[in-house]
């Protein structure tokens, strides 16, 4: 029997029902939408989570897609889904809880007698825990970014190189091999033993077509090399990240940019231009290094210091 929240699935079944995290305002519980899949025949236990950042959808687009293309005939093992995290941020299409000013991925493992943030993070937490996989669905939030996956465990971390793997079967084609921040769930799971990727599929406003079938794919090509269902995966090399360069406005005025995502730059390439409203060039700005252009603000208008793109550094592929 597999068993999250009120969802209660027997070998061979699928279910959905809710996971209380604790009450919102008005004293009405607050719980957010699961769904446990239990496959026929036995086998390993795979953890996804959806919109832990509340503007983030094209995760959910990933969930609402796969999880009906579960048939509990054909898996071995259990899938257990999360498909709304941030239930408050989700309420209101922000990345924050607005409930404590928190940004949920940064609360976890939890606490269950915590904020409202960190009640959600030890829920969701306790489910992943008891996983051997899990993936953490994410976007860019609202900027334009390439589509990557997140190994955030650290390079010296025990469980490191099954991070990598994972992210090399999701197949996003890049990948930033970089230690997270603290309360991060691809960084607390493997502390637990649980190889945690953070794929980030793309930047969008509501949902983008392209990185949600990117994601599709990828989920269903870690569902088929981990044995949950039958078949084979194509090994293909990814290009990989240790950091950023992140660069911001060094006046106010309207962004051109001379670089385009997935581009790879050289130091000294101009990144982009700030003019003024009639088109008069302010300032120029270069590459400090040699890298791939991963990230940008979407709307052209910045203030002085604003943050407007990020370049990809110590790039190789594995």
């Amino acid at each position: 029997m597999t068993t999250l929240g009120t969802a209660t699935a027997a070998p061979g079944e699928k279910a959905v029902g809710r996971l209380p995290v604790g009450e919102a305002r008005d004293g009405s519980e607050v719980s957010l939408p699961v769904c446990v899949v239990n496959g026929e025949a036995d086998g390993k236990t795979l953890y996804v989570q959806a919109v832990s950042d509340g503007d983030e959808l094209n995760g959910l687009g990933v969930v609402r897609r796969v999880v009906p293309r579960l048939d509990p005939a054909d898996l071995a093992g259990e899938v257990v889904v999360v498909g709304i995290v941030n239930w408050y941020g989700f309420q209101v299409a922000e990345h924050r809880n607005p409930i404590d000013d928190t940004k949920l991925n940064r609360a976890y493992p939890g606490d269950d007698n915590g904020t409202a943030s960190e009640r959600i993070a030890h829920a969701t937490f306790s489910a992943a825990a008891d996983a051997d996989l899990a993936l953490d669905l994410h976007q860019g939030s609202t900027s334009r970014m390439i589509n990557e996956t997140r190994v955030r465990c650290g390079r010296r971390h025990r469980l490191h190189r099954e991070c990598l793997e994972l992210a090399k079967t999701f197949d996003c084609g890049y990948v930033l091999d970089q230690k997270g921040p603290d309360g991060q769930l691809a960084r607390a799971a493997p502390d637990e033993g649980v190889p945690t990727i953070d794929p980030e599929l793309g930047g969008a406003v509501g949902f983008d077509e392209e990185s949600v079938r990117l994601g599709v794919r990828g989920t269903m090509n870690v569902l088929t090399e981990y044995g949950f269902l039958p078949g084979e995966v194509e090994s293909n090399e990814q290009v990989r990240a240790g950091g950023f360069d992140q660069y911001g406005s060094p006046a106010g005025g309207l962004v051109d940019f001379a670089a385009d995502l997935k581009e790879e730059v050289s130091r000294g390439d101009t990144l982009f231009e700030v003019t003024d409203a009639f088109g008069t060039v302010k300032d120029t700005v270069t590459a400090d290094g040699d890298g791939v252009f991963w990230r940008s603000r979407r709307l052209p208008q910045v203030a002085t210091g604003e943050y407007v793109c990020s370049v990809a550094t110590d790039i190789d592929s594995y």
